[in-house]
């Protein structure tokens, strides 16, 4: 197996520290991104290293392209080349459209869709420049489906798609894939947030499974999509959602 250098924005938690660890478990070098000012990083890379994880943290604002030109650049100066990118850094700020306030809107189209196009642009190049290269970017199954109180959320995951098919096409003939995941609802922290009342009857509920997903199970496919295997896969949506919504 070719060791490669995984970047996994968001990946200090979450479905982002899963896909973490599992490409690390495949032998790859890995590095994940940290919001600038919330810290914890430190503690988070010395509970890594007690569980046998070794990790590169960059701290860096995903919604502002400043911020992600200089983070790209420390990372070629600690002599890393990026060839798996894992696009998960995500966040909510729920309301109902006529509640919305636009702060609410211009932070999460921000952080979840302007990110696609900040923190792969400093990448893409090399990838098709060396001829090999793997782009995951995380969806949703709501940016398909559509949720009640989540116009702002539902809009950026369902431009995440189009960008990853439209991307997958520009780059495919250069040995580069382009593919998104539309997890469900995942046992996360985001999803603990959610009220105990609504998330039994309202989501576990619309389940056909029957529970949350592990995060594990969505990393699993992110790391097989990132693999020689996954080598013809490219455009594609895979969603990991429990059966909650069928496309």
């Amino acid at each position: 197996m070719t060791q490669r250098c995984a970047l996994i924005t968001g990946g200090t938690s979450g479905l982002g520290e899963a896909a973490a660890r599992k490409f690390h478990d495949a032998g790859h070098r890995v590095l994940v991104t940290h919001m600038i000012g919330t810290g914890g990083a430190d503690e988070w890379l010395q509970k890594q290293a007690a569980d046998g994880y070794r990790f590169k943290v960059y701290e860096v604002d995903v919604s502002d392209y400043d911020s992600c030109q200089e983070m790209a650049r420390r990372i070629e100066a600690d002599g890393f080349q990026v060839d798996i990118l894992v696009n998960n850094a995500g966040i909510t700020r729920d309301a109902t459209f006529r509640k919305m306030a636009k702060d609410k809107w211009d932070a999460v189209l921000r952080t979840n869709l302007d990110s696609m196009y900040n923190v792969t642009k400093p990448f893409i190049d090399g990838m098709t420049d060396r001829g090999w290269g793997r782009v995951v970017n995380i969806s949703s199954v709501n940016g398909t489906k559509g949720q009640f109180g989540q116009t702002n959320y539902s809009a950026a995951k369902a431009g995440i798609q189009g960008f990853t098919k439209a991307l997958a096409l520009e780059v495919a003939r250069k040995g580069v894939t382009v593919n998104a995941v539309s997890p469900g609802y995942a046992d996360t922290s985001m999803v603990a947030a959610v009220k105990k009342e609504i998330l039994d009857t309202q989501i576990i509920s619309q389940i056909p499974l029957g529970r949350l997903g592990r995060p594990e199970e969505v990393a699993a496919t992110i790391a097989f999509l990132c693999s020689e295997d996954a080598a013809y896969i490219t455009g594609a949506n895979i969603p990991v959602n429990g059966g909650m919504h069928m496309c």
